[in-house]
């Protein structure tokens, strides 16, 4: 492992000889930097911005183990293959439920062999006391945590899994951190900081906006309205496009009528086979495909960069999983459009979605497990509790989540406690999480009512500075149409300003994220996003926080 701080010759010329780039894209090369010099590094980089290849040249300075943690079996294989198809770089290999036995065996010898070596796997396999324990025996130089935003309670597609990552870090020698998402709200990036246990880390954020995608609502009374207005932009838009809509279900009805009319289209969601989801994949990065018809399942490490079109059938959980999403569209830098149909009817199947459920007697058996032989590994629990390890790894994130236990080198309870305790904690933070599920599809449905800028909103919500007009969405023409509008959305006496802390009687400090005329939305850690009236100030309900501490 190098050490001494790469200069950027020294990078560039790592980028060029051993993985064949001749120049690095902006916000690259900063982040390439700092992860090699070995500080913690959080880069938030657009979809198509290139963050494989921030991990791929820092790892390849540093030598050693580059473990990089991936949360799909579909990103793993792209990342492999880009790394086997360089000139010159390290080895990779690539450990998850699709490869073999034999498969698997050959990567960890590779591994126990030690030197310069990429180590692609997803976050379950690090429930394994085992693989820890091989892994920290071979110099990890560099943990890369891709698709940071799942370790975020406030993240769109938070994943218990990556709860542990912390604990991991720590089992293996405490090695720096470069996290990487495309998406990531303030919030989302105080989160990843906290539960990564970074130190002094250097944040970036690049590329969050997206000029050259249009963005537009269309809303809709009936669902048969809306469908009808997704299929005729579907068939007459210029290729290709990407349609997501809620369910499985609706990927094949989509698709078959889409098909109907001569475009090359093909449905795409998790309960498809293996095989049948690879040859989607492989149709669609051939260019085969016109249209894809997808859940949320689709998309992530899909590389494709002439998308002219994305179309939302539903509303997503999230306005940072909406963006995400969005982001695959226009990727070459030509104009593309993002559609949503909207209805209000379609929350509640997000808030269906997000409901959350407690299975007592397990967390009261799994919980006497733990505390009767403290250190007991996931597998040896599931046979003392007779259950499978999928189930006591679901429990064990629960108590993780609750800060009950520790789970890296073994489940280690935190702390002694009864179990209607521990079944009232795990319950509280369930809870929790449903609140937040509620504040962020308060944000995706402001998004979606907005009657000014479109692009604000976004902005405003990631934290990234902007024209107060976009001129690139339906609000920016309704704007353009209206000789009475205002030239600004934000009074210039506001009493409130982006990203000022205040303080609510009820639920503590928040962040301001953005303000309107008579309203502001602030994030609250507690209770998530809320929009709060302006009037409010007046009274003891909210205050700057100068006035609190003064």
């Amino acid at each position: 492992m190098s050490s001494s701080a790469p200069t950027r010759r020294t990078l560039e010329r790592i980028a060029r000889e051993r993985f064949g780039w001749e120049s690095l894209l902006p916000g690259q090369g900063d982040a390439i930097r700092s992860a090699a010099a070995g500080r913690d590094t959080l880069l938030v980089l657009a979809t198509g911005g290139g963050k494989s290849a921030v991990y791929q040249v820092a790892g390849a300075a540093r030598g050693g183990i580059v473990l990089v943690v991936s949360p799909l079996i579909a990103l793993q294989a792209d990342q492999r293959a880009s790394i086997e198809a360089a000139p010159d770089a390290p080895d990779v290999v690539a450990i998850n439920s699709s490869r073999g036995a034999a498969a698997v065996a050959r990567a960890w010898e590779r591994i126990d062999a030690g030197g310069s070596l990429y180590v692609l796997l997803a976050p379950e396999q690090l429930a394994n006391e085992d693989n820890i324990a091989r892994l920290a025996a071979q110099d990890v130089s560099l943990l890369v945590v891709d698709e940071a935003h799942c370790v975020s309670s406030w993240g769109h597609d938070f994943r218990p899994d990556y709860l542990r990552l912390g604990d991991v870090r720590s089992a293996l020698g405490d090695p720096p951190v470069l996290a990487m998402t495309a998406t990531a709200s303030k919030p989302v990036r105080a989160d990843i900081i906290e539960r990564l246990r970074m130190q002094d880390p250097d944040v970036q954020v690049h590329g969050v906006d997206r000029p050259e995608i249009r963005l537009a609502v269309q809303r809709h009374e009936s669902e048969d309205d809306k469908r009808a207005a997704i299929v005729d932009e579907a068939r007459s838009w210029t290729a290709p496009g990407l349609v997501y809509v809620a369910s499985r279900r609706e990927t094949e009805s989509y698709a078959a009528e889409l098909a109907a009319e001569g475009r090359e289209v093909a449905a795409y969601h998790a309960g498809l086979k293996v095989a049948e989801r690879q040859a989607v994949q492989d149709r669609w990065r051939h260019g085969e495909l016109d249209v894809v018809v997808a859940t949320s399942a689709f998309g992530m490490g899909i590389d494709r960069g002439d998308v002219r079109f994305v179309l939302h059938a539903a509303t997503t959980e999230s306005l940072d999983a909406y963006y995400q999403e969005v982001g695959r569209a226009g990727r070459d830098g030509e104009p593309a459009t993002a559609v949503l149909h909207y209805r209000v009817e379609d929350l509640a199947l997000r808030r269906f979605f997000a409901k959350r459920s407690i299975d007592k007697a397990g967390l009261r058996t799994l919980w006497r497990a733990v505390t009767r032989t403290p250190g007991v590994s996931i597998r040896d629990l599931a046979e003392a509790v007779g259950q499978s390890t999928r189930t006591v790894s679901r429990l064990v994130n629960q108590l993780v989540d609750a800060e009950l236990v520790e789970a890296a080198g073994g489940v280690h309870p935190l702390r002694r406690t009864r179990v209607d305790v521990v079944v009232k904690a795990v319950k509280e933070a369930s809870a929790a999480r449903e609140r937040i599920a509620e504040s962020r599809l308060s944000m995706m449905r402001a998004y979606a009512e907005e009657t000014q800028c479109r692009r604000r909103v976004l902005l405003d919500y990631f934290g990234v500075d902007g024209p107060e007009w976009c001129g690139n969405c339906d609000g920016c023409d309704r704007r353009e149409d209206t000789s009475d509008a205002q030239a600004e959305s934000v009074p210039a006496d506001a009493p409130l300003a982006i990203d000022e802390t205040v303080e609510h009687r009820e639920w503590g400090a928040g962040t301001v994220i953005s303000v309107e005329e008579d309203r502001a939305t602030i994030f609250f850690e507690s209770e998530g996003y809320k929009v709060v009236a302006l009037a409010a100030l007046d009274s003891k309900v909210l205050r700057q926080v100068a006035d609190v501490t003064a």
